[in-house]
Parts: structure tokens; sequence; C-alpha cells
């Protein structure tokens, strides 16, 4: 293990990992609220339209609590057809209407079954009636039977599990990831960083508890990627879902615990202090 480069990066998640960071993050959007289901429902959200230039992305989301009335956990479960008029017109690049719809068409059906979103991502535990139906024919069996598994198997589940319901639209599938596409999954890391990280600064929420922080992946996006690449905690030549893997095992030798805290480290350094394009790396 490089000492000088964990203690370096060590000092830079104490820089950024803090309430003041949440204002100009996407994160900021759950953090209106305080009902659990609300959390969910919005991280989610937020970090499926996190493309782009941040503070749109936080305007685009404000936008859509405002046409869910404030509300959207209530909105979602008691919605009437003639309430998602007000969505028809909703976009943010190429998430439109439709997207819109299915997302609380999939949020409702998760809702009347589940307490959580987490369950979305894990195998409930023992046999649960009409599973099948409820998780789609391509549900595959927690390799561990303890309702946690892999994150390479939360996330597929989960994009199954998304895309099981009858009126699923094609071309929605293109906004929920997963590692069997050999995608980063950039977006859905972060959310589950977002939901299961325990922070003691409050920047991530730790409201999950069937997935374990030291089993998180590094979200991998353009500024991460390009200075993890700088110091050389990426050595694949693509930046795929392996390429996430190498990160994250790398991070690991600095805390098994907690490996994705460095998230906070090489996203600060790659979009504040524009390392890798503009800065001066230091030797380690």
């Amino acid at each position: 293990m490089n000492d000088n480069l964990k203690a370096f990066l060590d000092a830079k998640v104490s820089q950024y990992n803090r309430p003041e960071f949440i204002a100009n993050d996407p994160v900021s959007i759950p953090h209106m609220f305080t009902k659990k289901q609300d959390i969910e429902i919005m991280g989610f959200w937020a970090a499926t339209l996190a493309w782009g230039q941040r503070v749109t992305i936080i305007n685009k989301c404000k936008e859509l609590i405002t046409l869910m009335d404030g509300a959207p956990y209530d909105f979602i479960i008691n919605h009437e057809e003639p309430d998602l008029k007000k969505l028809l017109h909703f976009k943010h690049r190429t998430f439109n209407d439709i997207d819109t719809l299915y997302f609380i068409s999939f949020f409702r059906h998760h809702y009347e079954h589940f307490e959580s979103l987490e369950d979305a991502f894990v195998q409930p535990p023992g046999p649960l009636k009409g599973e099948q139906e409820l998780y789609g024919s391509k549900s595959k069996a927690s390799p561990s039977g303890d309702g946690r598994g892999s994150a390479e198997w939360a996330l597929d589940h989960f994009r199954s599990y998304f895309m099981s319901l009858p009126d699923f639209p094609n071309r929605t599938k293109k906004h929920v990831s997963s590692p069997s596409q050999k995608s980063t999954c950039k977006r859905l890391c972060m959310f589950l960083r977002w939901m299961v990280r325990k922070d003691e600064q409050g920047v991530d929420f730790g409201i999950w508890n069937r997935i374990s922080p030291a089993d998180l992946i590094c979200p991998c996006d353009l500024h991460v990627d390009r200075v993890a690449r700088k110091l050389k905690l990426i050595t694949r030549k693509q930046t795929d879902w392996q390429t996430a893997l190498e990160l994250t095992q790398n991070l690991r030798e600095f805390d098994p615990l907690d490996p994705v805290k460095y998230d906070f480290a090489l996203f600060g350094l790659g979009i504040e202090e524009r390392w890798g394009i503009e800065g001066i790396l230091p030797e380690f």
C-alpha cells in the first residue's frame, strides 16, 4: 500500500466529505426530504438524471418535485390518471415523459409490496407468495442466500426487476444500466453510495442495512476516471464495469470497510481542482 497516497486521499476525503458539499451536488435533492420513501425515490431519480451540469440536474429534479406536488411518495401511491397529465412535458436530455410515467408506475408497483426500495436490490429473505410476479421471469436467485449477494448481482437483479412490468417501454432501459452490459453503472453506484454508506458527516444517508458499505463499488465517471488514472489506481485501458471493480479494489487497500468514501476525493480533485486537466499531480 502507498501510505503517502492514502494520506493524501484521506485528507481530500475530509476536505470534500462535509455538509458544504451537499448544496451544489445532486445529493441535495434527497436531502430535501425526511421521509424514507421520499429520500429513496428522489435519490434514485436524481442519480438517474445526473448527467450534464450539476446546476441543471438539480433544477430539473426540483421541477419534477413540484410536478409531484412536493411529496413524491404520496403522489406516486395516491395519484389518479388525471394527475399524470402535468408530467407529460417533463424532459431532461434523453429522459422524457414516457420514462417519467414508467418510473412512477414502477415505484407504485414496488411500494405496494415493499416498504423500502432496498428490497429491489436484495433478495427478500424466505419465500414470497407471488414472488415471481413481483420480480419478473428474469429474476435470479441470490448467490449468498442471505439477502445480500454481490454488488454485481444486486445491480443485475435490480435492472431485471425494474424492466419486469408488462407496460415497460423499451426506450426506458437505457436509463438503468447493469454490469451485464459492461457499464460502469456510475449512476446506480452513486445512488447506492447515498443509501448505504454510513457517513458521520451527513452527506450520504446510510438508511439501508442489507448491503454492506464494504461491498459498494466506486462510481466511475469522467472526472473520477481521469484522476484515478493519473494516480495509477486504474490501469485498464477502457472504462467499463471491470474498470470500476479495479478502482474499487485498489481503494479497498486504503479502507476495506468504506472504500467508496474516496469517491469524494477523486471527484473533488477532478471537478473542483480540475486534476487531470489543468492540475499538476504530485508524485507518490
